[in-house]
């Protein structure tokens, strides 16, 4: 029960990584305030999480006995995130834990030139602004408990590049940076922040999980083939599974960790490492 007591808020809560660490975090201990869009977006070119989705995702973690408070929000909308985090204290009284998670994988699949310039604003506004708008949420709050850790999940595309995914790989490399610029912001304080790289994570069923699969499709990989097709690509010969990540995310948002911020922790298989 390392979370035992804490509030932990978890945005793209409602399937894949999100709903992985929500399961994870309530296990814990944890309770929890997860948040979603909840529905599909204008230039997205995949369906996204739905709310019975994330009502299904809060479901599973009340099996655990914790507390959970479900919300849509779209973390493009401050008023939304905002909104979020007031229910948030009004429910636990306080929030210990910020885990950003909600991201999209598409638009891409182009060279950089023909992205439009529509599509390279979504990327930003939902992959790396969204977390800044998260951040600037709670950030005040955790300033004046003087405790808190910020979990950002950016990318193995936070640290090297990829082939038609500009948009994306700029933004995850934001991500990357917003991570080591907020943690010396914050560190005078006690609040920590620190980012997870996941690498090609496996599109579990238990978790709803497509990322995987889209890039796939961006990448004209054909669906069926596409496992193998990302696993040659890795050291350790195995895909990454959402737990691996869940658990990483546990560790950095424990107490356990109390010492480490600014920190961008790989969970890759080794795939960076060369």
């Amino acid at each position: 029960m390392r979370l035992s007591g804490k509030t932990a808020v978890i945005t793209g809560a409602a399937r894949g990584l999100g709903r992985a660490s929500a399961v994870a975090f309530a296990r814990e201990g944890a309770d929890l305030v997860l948040l979603d869009v909840a529905r599909d977006l204008p230039g997205v070119p995949y369906p996204l999480g739905s709310l019975s989705q994330l009502e299904y995702t809060a479901e599973l973690c009340r099996e655990s006995g914790v507390s959970v408070l479900a919300r849509q929000a779209d973390v493009r909308e401050t008023r939304d995130i905002e909104s979020a985090v007031a229910a948030a204290v009004e429910r636990f009284g306080r929030v210990d834990v910020l885990v950003n998670n909600a991201g999209i994988a598409a638009p891409s699949g182009k060279v950089t030139h023909e992205i439009d310039e529509d599509e390279w604003q979504l990327m930003i506004d939902v992959d790396l602004s969204g977390a800044w708008r998260a951040i600037r949420a709670v950030g005040r709050l955790m300033v004046e408990q003087r405790s808190g850790s910020i979990v950002n999940i950016a990318s193995t595309a936070g640290l090297v590049g990829y082939r038609h995914f500009a948009g994306y790989v700029a933004a995850k490399h934001g991500l990357v940076g917003l991570t080591k610029a907020a943690a010396l912001d914050y560190a005078p304080r006690k609040v920590r922040v620190n980012a997870l790289c996941p690498g090609s994570v496996r599109d579990d069923s238990h978790v709803e999980g497509r990322m995987l699969s889209e890039i796939a499709r961006s990448l004209d990989v054909p669906v069926g083939e596409h496992e193998e097709t990302f696993v040659q690509a890795q050291p350790m010969n195995a895909l990454i599974e959402p737990d691996d990540i869940a658990s990483a995310a546990v560790w950095l948002a424990s107490d356990e960790s109390r010492q480490v911020t600014g920190s961008v922790l790989t969970v890759d298989g080794g795939f960076t490492a060369r």
